[in-house]
């Protein structure tokens, strides 16, 4: 029998919209605004110092991060087969950020990487790159949102102390400034604001009564966000203090900065633009090709860990979230933006305030751009204390000590990629902790895979000595170390049954593996009997 007669044949042909399978629900916009809007508003809160923060942090104009975020609600939104996630820009760009515009010489010569960048992704998914997204093991994933909650505990304590100097989604362990998170957490108990620590701690017991049951069943109640009562509140708070008690007043370092904003004038002077000079630079092209992979990279993470959160259970299209998130690449770029992408901490907490479809995203984009044309005075009397407030509930949520007992429970194959992503991600970055989560859940995958080859038993008593080794279906090169490792250990004097009656396909290196053990058989004094498995010319025979 020939080779190829026993090579696993082509498998049938995938309809283009095999992974672009339409959503199992649709949920009436008209009917889902009354808890969409509020958790529309809960969204911007969170986002809004977000937006700003990773501005600062990359090194980039005030008004970048602000435009990132617009783009990714005003418009990604409704590009995006997704309901429930937000996109905007990422604390995990923000190195690429500053590297970036470093090496282009000017943030105008990186907004064309940017531009360059959002068509990559576009194409991405036109070349249905998306498939990738459904790849990621339920470990890795859980692992990730529980690394993120986490950080987002451990990140926003120091804001809620009132003691923080970096920006406000710093996720990184090891800071700019030397320090690492739980270093930074001692300097903010050491340097603690105690109107800060007051406003913060007011903030999450309003929360946490906004959660309780009494509140849900108020048909008023349950259409106010709590995150704007804990807002109105804690601006009441620091302007009391600031008549009542001058030194318990929020330093203006830890208040929201948002640019101000009088006149279109002001806006034309605040919007940066592409200097297309720099498209001669081979540099640009690397920079928009690794800006594109990275960026695709953490939104099929996010959007694959939002459908999981989803309580609706829909499935979110990978090659149509690559071509929005392109989209919005592009167009944040031409109008002076920073790179987004689906962001899991927005997300998470649009989920958690209740959000059911896009109009969530939608309403915290166009709120974003009202606050910076008409509201930066208001907004600026925020304390960052009392989002971070808002913070530590999403971060528990995403991180609550059931889901480590649940992954504990599955097993060894379950919970040791789930924990190792948790650490890794907590002690490096997002992508390194996937990857690394990743890799070891391939090698349960690949154990279980190559356990799975063979039925392995001791033919009865009337035939003494015997072993009878049965095939499984399909045996591919995956199958070959331990099939090979099984060979080895059969003992002089056995006789041996390689039975390939029940496969459809064995693999050529499977096929070698048995050529190999069948030619040293006899000088082992193991008696081989091979039924259904073709005969190859194994190397170097």
């Amino acid at each position: 029998m020939s080779t190829q007669s026993v090579l696993t044949p082509p498998p049938p042909p995938v309809s283009q919209g095999a992974h672009e399978a339409p959503q199992p629900l649709k949920l009436s916009y008209r009917n889902s605004l009354s808890k969409d809007l509020p958790s529309g508003l809960v969204v911007f809160l969170v986002a809004l110092p977000l937006c700003l923060g990773i501005s600062l942090a990359s090194g980039a104009p005030l008004l970048s991060g602000l435009i990132a975020g617009i783009v990714g609600g005003v418009v990604v939104s409704w590009l995006s087969g997704s309901q429930l996630s937000v996109s905007g820009p990422a604390a995990g760009l923000t190195t690429i950020v500053l590297g970036g515009i470093s090496s282009m010489g000017s943030y105008q010569g990186f907004l064309v990487a940017v531009v360059l960048a959002g068509a990559i992704q576009a194409l991405m998914g036109a070349l249905k790159a998306g498939v990738i997204g459904m790849y990621f093991p339920t470990s890795v994933i859980r692992g990730m949102l529980a690394a993120i909650g986490l950080i987002l505990i451990l990140k926003q304590i120091p804001h809620f102390l009132g003691g923080d100097s970096d920006f406000f989604e710093d996720l990184n362990f090891f800071q700019s400034d030397g320090l690492n998170t739980f270093s930074e957490i001692g300097r903010a108990m050491e340097q603690l604001q105690p109107g800060a620590l007051v406003i913060g701690v007011v903030s999450l017991l309003i929360l946490l009564v906004w959660e309780r049951p009494f509140i849900r069943r108020n048909r008023v109640l349950q259409l106010v966000p709590g995150a704007l009562i804990v807002v109105l509140v804690a601006i009441a708070l620091n302007l009391a203090f600031d008549a009542l008690q001058p030194g318990w007043r929020v330093a203006n370092t830890h208040l929201v900065r948002l640019p101000q904003i009088r006149s279109l004038q002001d806006v034309a002077g605040l919007l940066t633009f592409p200097d297309w000079s720099v498209l001669s630079s081979s540099k640009v092209y690397v920079l928009a090709l690794t800006i594109a992979i990275v960026a695709s990279l953490e939104s099929l993470l996010s959007v694959e860990a939002v459908d999981k959160l989803d309580p609706h259970k829909r499935r979110t299209p990978p090659n149509r979230e690559l071509m929005a998130q392109g989209a919005g690449n592009f167009i944040s770029g031409m109008l002076g933006g920073l790179p987004l992408t689906a962001v899991i901490v927005r997300s998470s907490a649009n989920i958690n305030a209740g959000g059911q479809t896009r109009l969530s995203a939608f309403s915290h984009g166009l709120l974003l751009l009202m606050a910076v044309l008409f509201l930066s005075q208001v907004l600026n009397l925020i304390p960052l204390s009392a989002l971070a407030a808002v913070l530590l509930t999403v971060g528990y949520k995403l991180t609550k000590p059931a889901l480590y007992r649940t992954q504990w429970k599955l097993g060894w194959a379950q919970f040791l990629p789930f924990i190792v992503t948790v650490v890794v991600i907590l002690f490096t970055d997002l992508l390194k902790g996937v990857g690394v989560g990743l890799v070891l859940a391939m090698f349960y995958i690949l154990k279980a895979n190559a356990e799975s080859a063979f039925f392995f038993h001791h033919e009865p008593s009337f035939q003494p000595h015997t072993v009878h080794l049965k095939l499984s279906e399909h045996v591919s090169f995956l199958n070959k170390a331990a099939i090979a490792t099984t060979l080895d250990r059969i003992k002089a004097g056995t006789h041996l049954i390689l039975d390939g009656t029940d496969s459809v396909a064995i693999d050529y290196d499977v096929l070698e593996a048995i050529e190999n053990f069948r030619q040293s058989a006899a000088e082992r004094g193991v008696e081989l009997e091979l039924r259904n498995i073709p005969q190859v010319e194994a190397l170097g025979h």
